[in-house]
């Protein structure tokens, strides 16, 4: 006799492996986006013959109280084209449902032709359950990549900023992890660039927000011990939790998701096209901000102005274009007069300062430290309500200058803005600012009641406001100025880019350093003068290859003919350093290779050894190559097949023989840089 009860279950256990086993493919160039019946999804890459991960994983969740839930059982799904202010596409729509909660999960994504190996995702939770639902976090992309055996490590980039003032681009080794929280990680630092990218020798994935104004969530990368997969993600924590009542929605950030092969260089890249096809917009570059830097900060806060007017000769003989007065001219911190005991004579000697520069062929830029007031300043005493204030009620602290943040939305700091830019552009005359502190590239919630936000965390999301009035206000005053934003170790605000018209390195620890920020800049802004910064905080001191060869601005702090006695720093330009910085700072007027066409996705800056950049201009190639040392054969990528190259180090002033395009190999030995110029035979 048939049993009809087991033949129920075994119709049931079918239909259920069927439902989880059904799955839904969305194709955009490389990238393989599959969706199960569990809104589970998995990412992949065409190219790679290993997969990131083999297995469906809950790739968007949220978690009620300390409860995941990840498991929304499909319900509907629709597929259609579209198009919209960015371009035109395909949307895919899945509908599921969580039946402990009565949550409804709703995930929209989006592919533009525009934009290959590409995808855009909308997620939505709605509650119809009866019960008030604690929500405690959300996260979109959680996926993991397996490492490849003969890898042995995932190399990433990691855009947030902590007091570690770590590398961006940097190996995920065995236990590893880090936050990337785009908030304040630290008293004075925080913000970044919303996007992680983990890459393999034969692929990478990368997955950001794409919200136009900062947003307080955090991008993770986690290797656990002795772990071969490397997982990230994309998630919102919320330290009071988020109720839901009946029929109430929660609408997490746009994301994306996308695949590359090389280096991040090519995922920035893509990301900051679609943020500018969203309406974000860089400006222009300003064509004397390439030019070589003399900075006064050798001298450090100490300087005298004999000091710095003495010294002015030997940067107009070296080849400089541009000096920095740098921190000390100043009252304080908000109080951006002049230090009467520096410039007895007040604003006159200050001009005269400026004048002095410009005697010398020489544009002058001045430092300043905005959004920063010390406690004791007038600014302070007669605009108390001008200061940030943190949940606590209490003032929020920048502890580098011992100073207070003020709140970038409020009215009495944008007067205050223009007046102390009035006073540096009309009444000094300076062609351009260095705006320097860690604390600028973001700020924390805003509490103080007089300064109207609709909620705290507005102040962190308009903070890049600030800056374009700074910018748009200073070039008013001068249209030529150059703007320069050094966030000192921080990975910059994506969201303070479009406002500047040069990036720096920013405080670089070490070389590696400068290179690295260089390739980073370039994916991400392209067209603007990258600023290598002091070349003595390179190695040894005296590294000008590393910015030369990535196509960086060089810049030096030296002091002639002698140091001032209260200054830490010891830099004085001896006749043996005095060669090689003309050498360097000519060659460098020679070929402006700054402005040239950095090529950043011939090479990955991680697997490929010895790490090198090259820059097109004038139709040469420039390469460069850095090791400590290297014996071996290099691959000149990026030639033609049919063409015949001439090969010089143009620093020893070495030939090398000419090499066939289909055969781009050569051998070559050195320590620290190797430089080529690379220049077709017609």
């Amino acid at each position: 006799m048939i049993n009809i009860k087991f033949l129920f279950l075994l119709a049931f256990i079918y239909s259920a492996s069927q439902a989880v086993s059904q799955s839904y493919t969305i194709n955009n160039g490389n990238l393989k986006i599959e969706i199960n019946n569990r809104l589970y999804s998995k990412v992949s890459s065409k190219v790679s013959k290993t997969p990131f991960n083999p297995d469906f994983q809950p790739s968007e969740f949220i978690k009620v109280r300390k409860t995941i839930v990840s498991d929304f059982i499909l319900k509907n799904s629709i597929e259609k084209s579209f198009t919209d202010s960015i371009g035109t596409g395909k949307e895919y729509f899945f509908k599921g449902n969580n039946s402990k909660f009565n949550i409804e999960k709703q995930l929209k994504i989006r592919i533009y032709k525009d934009f290959p190996d590409f995808a855009i995702f909308n997620v939505i939770y709605i509650n119809h359950s009866n019960e008030k639902l604690k929500i405690t976090e959300w996260k979109n992309h959680n996926y993991s990549m397996f490492v490849n055996p003969s890898d042995s490590v995932v190399w990433s980039f990691q855009g947030s900023s902590t007091s570690e003032r770590a590398d961006w681009i940097l190996p995920v080794k065995d236990d590893f992890y880090q936050r990337n929280y785009m908030g304040m990680n630290n008293s004075d630092y925080g913000g970044g660039i919303p996007v992680t990218d983990i890459w393999r020798t034969d692929a990478g994935i990368a997955i950001g927000h794409t919200t136009l104004y900062p947003q307080l969530v955090s991008l993770p990368v986690e290797r656990e011990y002795k772990s071969e997969k490397v997982n990230i993600g994309i998630e919102k924590q919320y330290r009071d939790p988020l109720e839901l009542n009946l029929g109430d929605t929660l609408t997490t950030l746009e994301t994306f998701v996308s695949v590359h092969t090389g280096d991040c260089f090519h995922s920035l890249k893509e990301y900051t096209a679609y943020m500018k096809a969203k309406g974000i917009k860089f400006v222009e570059p300003e064509q004397s901000a390439y030019e070589p830097i003399w900075c006064a900060w050798g001298y450090e806060r100490g300087f005298t102005l004999d000091e710095i007017i003495g010294t002015l000769p030997k940067v107009k003989e070296l080849g400089f274009k541009w000096a920095v007065l740098d921190d000390g001219y100043q009252v304080g911190e908000g109080e951006w007069g002049v230090n009467k005991n520096k410039f007895p004579l007040g604003d006159k000697q200050m001009k005269a300062l400026v004048d002095t520069i410009h005697s010398y062929g020489l544009k002058a830029k001045l430092w300043w430290a905005p959004l920063a007031v010390d406690p004791d300043t007038k600014l302070i005493k007669d605009n108390p309500d001008i200061i940030l204030y943190t949940d606590e009620w209490i003032p929020r602290i920048i502890s580098w200058w011992n100073a207070y943040y003020m709140s970038p939305v409020y009215y009495k700091t944008k007067i205050h803005t223009d007046t102390t830019l009035n006073l540096f552009f009309d009444k000094w005359g300076f062609d351009g600012l260095k705006m320097d502190g860690q604390h600028m590239n973001a700020v924390p919630p805003d509490h103080h009641p007089d300064h109207k936000l609709d909620y705290p965390e507005q102040a962190c999301e308009q903070l890049p406001l600030f800056y374009k009035n700074v910018y748009n206000k200073a070039r008013s005053k001068k249209p030529n100025a150059v703007i320069e934003n050094c966030p000192c170790g921080c990975c910059m605000s994506f969201y303070n880019m479009p406002y500047i018209n040069q990036a720096v390195s920013s405080d670089p620890l070490n070389s590696w350093q400068i290179r690295l920020k260089g390739k980073v800049y370039k994916a991400i802004i392209g067209k603007t003068a990258y600023y290598g910064d002091h070349v003595e905080l390179s190695y040894g001191a005296e590294d000008f290859a590393s910015s030369f060869g990535i196509g960086a601005v060089l810049g030096s702090k030296f002091t002639w003919p002698k140091d001032n006695p209260k200054a830490e720093g010891k830099y004085v330009l001896t006749p043996e350093k005095e060669k090689k910085w003309k050498k360097w700072i000519s060659l460098y007027n020679e070929l402006m290779l700054s402005q040239g066409n950095y090529l950043g996705e011939l090479y990955d800056i991680g697997f490929d050894k010895p790490e090198t950049h090259v820059i097109e201009k004038n139709n040469d190639l420039y390469y460069a190559f850095y090791a400590d040392t290297f014996e071996g054969e290099i691959e000149l990528r990026g030639l033609e097949n049919d063409k015949k190259y001439n090969v010089v180090d143009y620093i020893n002033n070495v030939k090398y023989n000419t090499i066939d395009g289909s055969k781009p190999t050569i051998k070559v030995s050195f320590k620290k840089f190797l430089l080529l110029k690379v220049n077709k035979i017609d």
